[in-house]
């Protein structure tokens, strides 16, 4: 036998000793990887996973929510600095602006230019000079300050250094494009002021009192400036003015309520046109003798009229008794055919207004609801064309849903829903199920025609539902799918309402009114707009597809303001200036114009200001504000006494008057 060992030595095929190194192994600086150990199967490995699966299950539980804790706090974070960049910082960002959006905001500020592939770069090389105050080159940097009040402007001018707020951070000239990724925002933990951040600056870079002061009036955007900054007022008037058969009830009370807010200056009054009262008792039958006798009073104290095509059902908790219902020639069509009705999961109607799966249905006496609609709106427009002729009527407002705006009535306090609940779905009425079953068959999904099942109840929240929770069915294809079909139908009955409100106001301008629906808003499923209509989830902007159509026939969006601010311990996630910057920047996006209308009576004087800063919003580059804002009374002004120095105030600072808290 030969003995002889080979040239070439053979593999081992054993896991080697560490500490007694192979010398026939080939000193290979990248040896092949080790085979990983085989995992048991079988009965063995559910044996062996059983234990790690039931201990790790609560971790990944508790690691899940401290995640979307993490997500929602830097979403809130976002929105802050966002909405401080935008009004104190003059950075024109959109509607959801990102990070690339915010570093190529910085870099314009400071002089680059930024292609749309994101290139950035100088358009000239800096030069060089001796004056050591410009040593930073010729594209030197503004800093971009927060308003100043009167008080810290005096404390300026006494303190050797200043602790001011400013808006976002000041940024060094010098820096290249790449080191704008180490740009650092850091959030203040106080909630009096959200968009606050505490610097010193030595003494001898704080400016004087009059100086800022000076800046701050000559300033390109300055708030109180006349001329642009003009806001026209309007009132709405109290709806009890005309009762159920069209009479106005007390013409002495109105000629002194009109006196009061001639004497305020106001540039005019809004005044609602209840379909319920007009043609109450015979279809196409129209009594306007009331408003015939009302308007010719507002014409004596030659005020501006705008008047509200008001299609919904009048009365509440807030409305001192008074009801205004449907037509009752309408309400006896409903008694035989409750469809005509919105519809909710468990059957209930509400009469508020008609559904508008009928928008084009024959079942209201021969005619369909578009065509009752425009029936009422020609009707007015032939009874007081003098009117119109002479200038005294300025606007029209078309009510397309409850409470007179674009939405579905899905906060129905007569069915049990009390804020800040999530609302219902109002699309179960039979005419809206044909209209769902023949989309979902179009779509190829026949088994998608049904409303979701676990979306809640009113007063839900969206936690505690499968379709709204984070990860909920609303982001499935079913979700997807549903929702997208009742914002479309949402959409569908204003396009064909104001298609034809286009062809009975030719000329007039028209006015639509979008909700305010701000709680939840800082969640990922936006529950309560969702409900109302508006798909607006984290990932999509759902008032776009909206506005689009109010583009299409020339509207003005008129966006119902809160006014107030969110309190600390506020468990709805709401977020009122949110939700404004989000309607507002994507109206103005597609040049519609804006106007505004309070929500809630305001007797504060801070809430006041609130909605003279969203009206003309401070630093504005583009110079946006409302074409005219129209005031919510809660009584006739001769039974509040309380609320007309603040609404003498609030007028004059509407109307530019008022000058940093300082009359001009």
């Amino acid at each position: 036998m030969n003995n002889h060992i080979p040239h070439h030595p053979i593999p081992n095929t054993q896991d080697p000793d560490p500490q007694f190194p192979n010398p026939n192994e080939d000193p290979n600086p990248n040896p092949p990887p080790q085979p990983q150990p085989r995992r048991p199967r079988g009965f063995a490995a559910t044996n062996t996973a059983a234990g790690v699966t039931n201990k790790s299950r609560k971790e990944r539980e508790k690691e899940k929510e401290r995640t979307k804790l993490r997500e929602r706090h830097r979403r809130a974070i976002t929105s802050r600095m966002l909405a401080g960049l935008r009004q104190y910082g003059n950075f024109p960002l959109p509607v959801r602006a990102d990070m690339n959006d915010v570093l190529a905001a910085l870099a314009r500020q400071a002089g680059w230019t930024v292609e749309p592939d994101g290139t950035t770069y100088r358009q000239s090389p800096p030069t060089t000079t001796n004056n050591n105050a410009s040593n930073m080159g010729p594209y030197q940097v503004m800093s971009v300050e927060c308003p100043v009040s009167g008080s810290s402007l005096r404390n300026c001018s006494t303190r050797a250094s200043v602790d001011c707020h400013p808006s976002v951070p000041r940024i060094n000239e010098s820096l290249s494009p790449a080191s704008f990724d180490s740009i650092v925002v850091t959030e203040s933990d106080t909630k009096a002021d959200k968009f606050t951040c505490t610097s010193t600056m030595n003494s001898t870079e704080c400016l004087e009192a009059g100086q800022l002061m000076q800046e701050l009036h000559s300033g390109e955007h300055g708030i109180g400036l006349s001329g642009t900054q003009y806001v026209p007022v309007f009132v709405m008037l109290s709806s009890g003015l005309i009762n159920n058969f069209c009479q106005l009830m007390d013409p002495d009370s109105v000629k002194q309520e009109l006196q009061q807010l001639k004497s305020l200056k106001i540039d005019g009054v809004m005044v609602n046109c209840w379909w319920g009262i007009v043609e109450s008792w015979v279809p196409q039958k129209y009594e306007w003798s009331g408003y015939r006798e009302l308007f010719n009073i507002i014409r004596d104290f030659k005020l501006k009229l705008q008047v509200v095509m008001a299609f919904h059902e009048y009365g509440g908790i807030d409305t001192s008794g008074m009801f205004i219902s449907l037509p009752q020639w309408v309400m006896e069509i409903g008694k035989g055919n409750q469809d005509i009705f919105f519809t909710d999961r468990q059957g209930r109607r509400n009469t508020e207004c008609l559904s508008w799966g009928i928008d084009k249905e024959r079942v209201l006496r021969g005619r369909t609801a578009i065509e009752v609609y425009f029936d009422m709106m020609r009707s007015f427009r032939t009874e007081f064309d003098d009117l119109f002729a002479d200038g005294l009527i300025s606007a029209v407002e078309i009510g397309l849903g409850a409470s007179g705006e674009l939405k579905y009535p899905s906060f129905s306090e007569r069915m049990g829903w009390r804020y800040p609940g999530i609302g219902e779905f109002q699309c179960y009425d039979k005419y809206s199920l044909q209209n769902l079953r023949k989309a979902a068959t179009s779509r190829g999904h026949s088994f998608w025609a049904k409303g979701p099942d676990n979306a809640g109840y009113y007063n839900s929240k969206p936690h505690e539902t499968g379709f709204f929770c984070e990860r909920g069915d609303y982001d499935s294809y079913y979700g997807r799918f549903f929702l997208h079909w009742y914002r479309q139908v949402l959409i569908d009955h204003a396009d064909n309402v104001l298609s034809l409100a286009t062809l009975a106001f030719e000329g007039v301008q028209i006015v639509v009114k979008i909700p305010a629906i701000y709680w939840w808003y800082r969640t990922s499923s936006h529950a309560a707009e969702v409900t109302a209509g508006y798909y607006n989830p984290t990932n999509q902007d759902g008032y776009s597809p909206v506005f689009e159509v109010l583009k299409k026939h020339s509207m003005t969006v008129k966006f119902i303001c809160s006014g107030f601010q969110v309190p600390e311990t506020d468990d709805a996630l709401a977020d009122p200036d949110g939700l404004s910057w989000q309607i507002l920047n994507s109206a103005w996006d597609k040049a519609l114009p804006v106007a505004g209308q309070n929500t809630f009576p305001c007797y504060d004087r801070e809430g006041l200001m609130r909605l003279v800063e969203t009206a003309k919003p401070r630093n504005d580059p583009d110079h946006h504000r409302f074409s005219f804002f129209a005031f919510q009374q809660p009584l006739p002004l001769v039974q509040s006494a309380i609320c007309i120095s603040e609404l003498d105030y609030f007028i004059k600072s509407m109307h530019g008057e008022i000058i940093n808290n300082v009359e001009s």
